[in-house]
């Protein structure tokens, strides 16, 4: 079996929802606490740039802990169908 451009793009497919889905727990907490420290500096008048970094790399972290097991797992499963299915990518 040649690498057809259905099979070449239904590969990149998965791939791209994979990084969407694994990604997409952390970037969403990343934004709330952003958003979360936004508000508190807009209504303290507190303009420091470090308020604002902090706490996100704190969410984010946190986020690892909690989410870190399933994104492993999601990411591995991904590899795991890519390797047993190698051969219909080398022909």
């Amino acid at each position: 079996m040649q690498l057809s451009s259905e099979f070449v793009l239904t590969l990149a497919e998965q791939g791209i929802y994979t990084v969407l889905l694994v990604t997409g727990p952390l970037l969403i907490l990343a934004l709330a606490v952003g958003l979360l420290v936004s508000i508190f500096q807009a209504t303290t008048q507190i303009q420091e740039q470090t308020l604002a970094l902090i706490p996100k790399i704190v969410a984010v972290l946190v986020g690892l802990i909690f989410f870190g097991p399933w994104m492993l797992t999601t990411m591995v499963e991904f590899t795991k169908n890519i390797l047993q299915n190698i051969n219909q990518f080398v022909g």
